[in-house]
Parts: structure tokens; C-alpha cells; sequence
């Protein structure tokens, strides 16, 4: 299990087996003690001792912490032209945060691990790649016969409408022909999946329409593969299959894709209403001209080099409904991930060089005041210091700062039905707004003390539906006796970290995605998934049926007062 390359800030391998490494620590910008090999023959070594099939070292699997946020062509493209020989990476796909894909060959793999740290995203932070001894993938071990494949080939030959350029594999698992073969096509798999894409790009290199429909397929790790094999595709048929997450989709967007079928997939019964769904859909494919066969608006082309909000409107604030609906999303992504107990996930809302402070109103003398103690050290109160340099130094400057800043506070839930909102300033750059509300700390000494919060936000627009901190101001004071009683009245029950399991991050990312699709409030939405076990179509059914019977309170929607 002993990581090629290892940043301890990233990733803790308590089993590596350390008599094999030898290890130098030195101090890179922006990465403080990363662990390198000394000895590429050290390294050749330690891979040379995994074997298949008498092969040394046959097959190695690449990792890319949180490279889930990255797009696969970005990402596969970027590594490529930093690696000195060619390579072709085997069976990529996601797990949980990470991305992950397989190569043959130590030389290969000993090139990619030279690659780690020496390429940065969009926000200039350098992307590690950690390289291990691996059996062969599935695709590999599984591989279909020669025989296999060429009846593959006749089977699809006659699926494939030469004038259309349209080549149709819906049920492909019951044609007959393969079925009479004993031929089990299960396009779920990776060895089938990559079978079929194999002998597209083979065969019909400039292939227009694809239908995948009635396949059962609920997972696109697989047929990504598509977008760097035939990115002629226009025309994708994924109706009937069982589709669970919108995200899912978003393995696709590499396609320019102008006309596509979802309906039948689990994923379409869970948002409430039909301008949300296309809304959702065209977020990944922005060229979309047709959805499930209805025709859609043309695409609204925006010069990305100015970027904007809305714009203010003297008459009756026009697209206030929108702002709100992007402020209120942005709130719960944030307040998600901040009371998860990991808030590291807030690098991403912070701008590289945004700004933070907190202040308190703390008085050492005054013992009533001390269980805001704990608070205290980040504490920034301009009316105190007597040296010009103590009110500088609790800013927090560059979101690496900033993050690191709230890490250290005490860990909390936040109660968002106590939220007020009041957006004050705006421009096409720029939004202003202010956040109130109470939160309750929940481990420590002062476990279970709730208290009272002002937030103001400075952001910008980081797209076309996020935003991005470039300053954030925090106050935080003891709640009024009449807060306290409030606090967490309205949410039925109380979801507290001591009252229930710490989520998953795939479990945090459902609960969001839930949330975005059924216009419900997070806590509720989370409810909503643990009553049905975290079965994301079961939990989307019976919200469905729910709100058609009017049973579901008003409480339980996404307000901003």
C-alpha cells in the first residue's frame, strides 16, 4: 500500500512498508514536507516486486487525490503533455473524491510518478499523483474473446444506419444474436463497455447518434471513454436506464451534444419541476437543443472575459427571484460543508487572495464572556491593540490562510431556519450581502452552547450559477435567552452531529444534490434520504408523491427572508 509519492498533508498510509523506501523531506512552494523517492531504481524495485502473470511489475494504478473536480480531457490531456512517453490510461473513473485509472509498463509508471506536482489547475495548486503495484483492471481481466468480439462487430454492423450515421444499441444484452452466442453484454461493466466503444471508434469514427436506451445502465464512468474515442456524437440516447444523479451526467461534458434522452432514468422523477430539470441538464451541456424530445430555447452565449449577476433595476428589482434562489444556494453548499467537521472542502469557495476576519465581543475581565474563548486568538477588534500591527496581523489573507482559520474553531451546526438575508449591495461584479442567524457548537467544552452570528460576504460571479468570497467578515456573540429557546424549533427532528452518524462525502453530496432537485431545505432533504436508507430513487418517489398530496409543510422549502 506504500505511496510513490506521498503528501502527508493529503493522505496518511499508516501500513506502508518502510524498510523498501528510502525518503527525503524537502520544502516546495505551496507543499511544506512532501515525501519523494530518492532512487528511481528504489522505486523500480519496489514495483518490480508486484507480478501477474511472471511480468514484473504488469500493471500499476494511478491516483489523483480530489481529482473528481477536474474534467477527465483537462486532466488526462494536462498529465499527458508532462510526461515524457505516451500512455493510455486504463479503466478511468472516479471513486468518491479521487480519480483513478490504470497503465501498463514500470517505465510508464515511473514517468508519471515524476509528473506529481508539476502541474496546477485553474487556482495554481499542484495536483499530486500517487502511483502502486496493482492487479490488472477489470476491463483486462475480463477482456473478451477475439471470437467474442467479432460477433460483437456483426451485431452492431447491423445496428448501424450507415445514411443516419445513428447506430442503435438499445437492450443491446437481448439481441439474439449475442444471446444465441451466450454472449452476456452488460454495458454496467467495464470490459463490455469498453468492448463496445472499442469497435465504435474502429468502425464508425463519425458517429452522430447513439442509443443506449433500456441497458440498465446506471453509472457513465465507462462510456466517458467516448469523448476522446468519437466526439462526433451529437445525438445521445440514455432513456429507460437507471440513472440515479444528475452528477453522473457531468462525466459527459466533453460532448457538444445538441439532442438528448433522459426520461425513464430514476434521476428525472427527483426534481420539482420541469424548468429545474432543464435548467440542471443544460448547466452539463450548454449546447442542448433538444431534452427527452422537447425543443429547447437556443443556447444564450455570454462573453466570459465579463462576467455578471444580475443587474440592479430601478423599477421593481427584476430577477430578484434568481438572486435569491443563488444566494440561497450558495449558503447551503457553504454552511454544508462547514458543519461536516472537514472544512477543508471550503478551499474552493474562497478567491486565491480573498480576505477574513472575526471578532468578538471579548472582555478577559468579564467572566460572564468567557465561553467565547476559544474564539479569542482569531479575534480581530480594531478599538484594542495599541501597536498598528496587531491590527493586521489576525487578517487571514489567500483562502489556504482562511480555511485553515476556521479549521481550528470549534465545530458547529448551523440553524438555517434562523437565517436572514439582506443582499445591500450589487453590481454586474460584485454582490454584497449579510447573513444572521444562531448556530450551536457540538463537541468540547462548551458542547452544546448556542450562539449568535453576523456574516457579511463580499463575492463575485465564478460562472454562471457560483459564487466566489473575496472577503468575509465574521461576528460572534452568546444568543439572547430568546435565541436559544428559538434555535432548531422549526426543524423536525434536530439534526446534530452528536445525534446522528457523520455523513459520508458521498452521502454530503447526495443530501446537496437532493436538495438543488427538490427545492427542500438541507436538513430536510437529509431526513428525507435517511428515512429511505440512502436509496436516492426510493427517497425521490416518495418526495414525489408527498408533495402531490400536499403533505410536506411549507417550512421544509428553501426561503430567504
Amino acid at each position: 500500500m506504500g505511496d510513490v509519492q506521498e503528501d502527508p498533508q493529503v493522505r496518511h498510509t499508516p501500513y506502508s512498508t518502510w524498510r523498501y523506501k528510502k525518503r527525503v523531506k524537502r520544502q516546495n512552494e505551496g507543499h511544506i514536507h512532501i515525501t519523494v523517492w530518492r532512487d528511481r531504481k528504489a522505486l523500480r524495485r519496489e514495483m518490480g516486486e508486484n507480478t501477474q502473470d511472471g511480468t514484473p511489475g504488469s500493471w500499476f494504478k494511478i491516483t489523483i487525490p480530489y481529482g473528481r473536480k477536474y474534467d477527465k480531457t483537462w486532466l488526462m490531456n494536462s498529465i499527458q503533455s508532462h510526461c515524457s512517453v505516451p500512455f493510455t490510461p486504463v479503466d478511468f473513473h472516479y471513486v468518491r473524491n479521487q480519480a483513478r485509472f490504470f497503465v501498463q509498463d514500470v517505465g510508464t509508471a515511473s514517468t508519471l510518478k515524476d509528473v506529481s506536482y508539476k502541474i496546477c489547475d485553474e487556482e495554481n495548486r499542484k495536483i499530486s499523483i500517487f502511483v502502486n503495484p496493482s492487479t490488472a483492471p477489470y476491463s483486462v481481466r475480463y477482456k473478451l474473446e477475439p471470437e467474442e468480439m467479432e460477433q460483437l462487430k456483426l451485431t452492431m454492423n447491423k445496428r448501424y444506419d450507415v445514411s443516419q450515421q445513428a447506430l442503435d444499441l438499445q437492450s443491446l444484452r437481448f439481441d439474439p444474436d449475442l444471446v444465441g452466442h451466450d454472449i452476456d453484454m452488460i454495458l454496467n461493466r467495464r470490459n463490455c463497455m469498453a468492448a463496445t466503444l472499442q469497435i465504435i471508434e474502429e468502425n464508425y469514427p463519425e458517429l452522430l447518434s447513439l442509443n443506449l436506451s433500456n441497458n440498465k445502465l446506471y453509472g457513465l464512468d465507462g462510456l466517458s471513454d467516448i469523448i476522446q474515442m468519437v466526439p462526433t456524437v451529437k445525438i445521445l440516447n440514455l432513456s429507460k436506464n437507471e440513472l440515479n444523479l444528475v452528477w453522473e451526467l457531468n462525466k459527459m461534458k466533453g460532448l457538444d451534444l445538441e439532442e438528448l434522452w433522459l426520461e425513464g432514468n430514476p434521476l428525472c422523477d427527483t426534481f420539482p419541476d420541469q424548468p429545474t430539470y432543464i435548467s440542471a441538464i443544460k448547466d452539463c451541456f450548454p449546447k442542448l437543443l433538444h431534452l427527452d424530445g422537447q425543443e429547447l430555447s437556443p443556447p444564450v452565449i455570454i462573453d466570459n472575459d465579463t462576467p455578471c449577476l444580475i443587474k440592479p433595476c430601478k423599477e421593481s428589482y427584476k430577477g430578484s427571484d434568481a438572486l435569491k434562489s443563488l444566494v440561497l444556494q450558495f449558503l447551503q453548499q457553504y454552511y454544508l460543508i462547514y458543519d461536516s467537521g472537514d472544512r477543508q472542502g471550503l478551499l474552493d469557495a474562497y478567491h486565491d487572495e480573498a480576505c477574513f476576519s472575526l471578532a468578538i465581543p471579548f472582555n478577559a475581565e468579564d467572566p460572564a464572556l468567557s465561553s467565547l474563548c476559544e474564539y479569542f486568538k482569531e479575534s480581530r477588534n480594531m478599538k484594542k491593540p495599541k501597536e498598528p500591527s496587531l491590527c493586521v496581523q489576525p487578517l487571514k489573507h489567500t483562502k489556504r490562510d482562511i480555511v485553515g482559520s476556521l479549521c481550528v474553531l470549534p465545530k458547529t451546526q448551523h440553524d438555517l431556519s434562523s437565517f436572514l438575508v439582506d443582499m445591500w449591495f450589487q453590481t454586474e461584479k460584485m454582490l454584497c450581502f449579510s447573513v444572521n442567524g444562531v448556530f450551536k457548537e457540538v463537541e468540547g467544552t462548551s458542547q452544546g452552547s448556542v450562539r449568535a452570528f453576523t456574516r457579511t460576504f463580499i463575492v463575485t460571479p465564478a460562472g454562471s450559477s457560483s459564487l466566489c468570497i473575496v472577503n468575509d467578515e465574521l461576528f460572534v456573540r452568546d444568543a439572547t435567552p430568546t435565541e436559544t429557546q428559538s434555535a432548531f424549533s422549526n426543524q423536525e427532528p434536530t439534526l446534530t452531529s452528536s445525534s446522528m452518524p457523520t455523513r459520508s462525502q458521498e452521502q454530503q453530496e447526495m443530501v446537496h444534490a437532493f436538495s438543488t432537485q427538490s427545492g427542500m431545505k438541507l436538513e430536510w432533504s437529509q431526513k428525507c434520504l435517511q428515512d429511505n436508507e440512502w436509496n436516492y430513487t426510493r427517497a425521490g418517489q416518495v418526495f414525489t408523491m408527498l408533495k402531490n398530496e400536499g403533505k410536506i409543510p411549507e417550512e421544509a422549502f428553501k426561503q430567504i427572508t
